[in-house]
């Protein structure tokens, strides 16, 4: 019975008697996805509805798996496409599965963050267009 209840509030067991918060392994499944190569960089992650039936997850657990990854620079996002794989090879990382931050991390965040700039700035000279076209039928 207690290991429904822990199950229940999102914890898995680990194989060494420890216990794994689910979107901890959320996470590190996806990571050894990437590792493996099963996910290369620029794929596309599973969605969040995907994930929430996968793991049996609430939508705030998927959540939290993918901040991590995206913190970690596994992961970016892209506004409206949804999350990918960074462009940066994990496959040739050296250590161990549990060391979760990559060497590149910190060039994998400054690439995600140009690139959500350039959407960013994208998506600010469509809405303008958007507006100087409502505003020239308006008048």
């Amino acid at each position: 019975m207690a290991g429904v209840k822990a199950t229940r509030r999102g914890r898995k067991p680990m194989g060494g008697g420890g216990v794994q918060l689910t979107f901890e392994v959320i996470a590190e499944t996806l990571r050894e996805q990437i590792r493996s190569g099963g996910l290369r960089p620029g794929d596309p992650l599973p969605t969040q509805a995907v994930l929430m039936r996968e793991f049996g997850a609430s939508s705030l657990t998927v959540q939290k798996a993918m901040t991590l990854l995206k913190q970690e620079g596994w992961a970016v996002s892209r506004p409206g496409k949804g999350a990918f794989v960074a462009h940066y090879d994990h496959t040739k990382d050296e250590g161990p599965a549990e060391a979760s931050t990559p060497a590149g991390g910190t060039a994998a965040r400054v690439e995600a963050l140009e690139q959500a700039l350039a959407e960013a700035v994208e998506q600010l000279a469509e809405l303008r267009a958007r507006v100087e076209s409502l505003e020239t039928r308006d008048r």
